[in-house]
């Protein structure tokens, strides 16, 4: 089994979804994200699934040495089927809890695809910033263009005269996950070391 770091070089909160979807590039893409985390001693805070995506990222986190916190409300715990293998579960009573938990103990964000569950925490999270309530880095992964047509309700919100750019500019899109996520890691102050025991 590998070893876990004690204390993470970042910690990095991952927004997806509890269900794989249909294109198996997704999935491929949410363990080179954990795998990532993992070598580069980090810390995948996430919500507590151990379904779909969120299993994916969390179990590959998990295999390169890395560290996982899983937060889930205790309603969920059947349904979603809560990961027993994380470093740390956290079985909250609130949504709301679960959500405000999750952004303490993270440095940074990124979306990867999901759904209405994924959308509305990565709302949220935007929103927190927007308004002051965070300045932490927020990253949405737009991989094979799947953000495409909410980044265009997005620009229309701006044509409309309900957004303007600034608020645009609090959000980091890419298509790549690594560029992106070093992007981020380097916004919220850190610097990222590959972890000798996990090669």
């Amino acid at each position: 089994m590998p070893m876990t770091p004690p204390s993470p070089a970042f910690s990095v909160c991952i927004y997806c979804g509890s269900r794989p979807g249909n294109n198996a590039a997704f999935a491929a893409t949410a363990a080179q994200v954990g795998k990532w985390i993992g070598r580069h001693g980090g810390q995948l805070v996430y919500g507590g699934g151990r379904s779909g995506l969120m299993g994916v990222v969390a179990d590959a986190t998990l295999a390169a040495g890395g560290r996982v916190v899983g937060v889930i409300p205790r309603s969920l715990v059947e349904r979603e089927h809560a990961h027993t293998g994380c470093t740390e579960l956290i079985v909250v009573e609130t949504m709301h809890e679960r959500k405000r938990i999750m952004a303490e103990r993270a440095d940074t964000f990124v979306a990867l695809p999901g759904g209405i569950g994924t959308f509305e925490e990565l709302f949220e999270t935007w929103t927190w910033r927007q308004l002051g309530y965070h300045d932490k880095p927020l990253g949405l992964l737009n991989q094979d263009g799947y953000y495409d047509a909410l980044l265009a309700l997005v620009r229309h919100s701006v044509a409309n005269g309900f957004m303007d750019g600034s608020q645009l500019r609090l959000i980091e899109v890419g298509a790549e996950w690594q560029p992106l996520l070093e992007r981020l890691i380097g916004a919220a102050g850190f610097t990222t070391t590959v972890q000798l025991d996990t090669l």
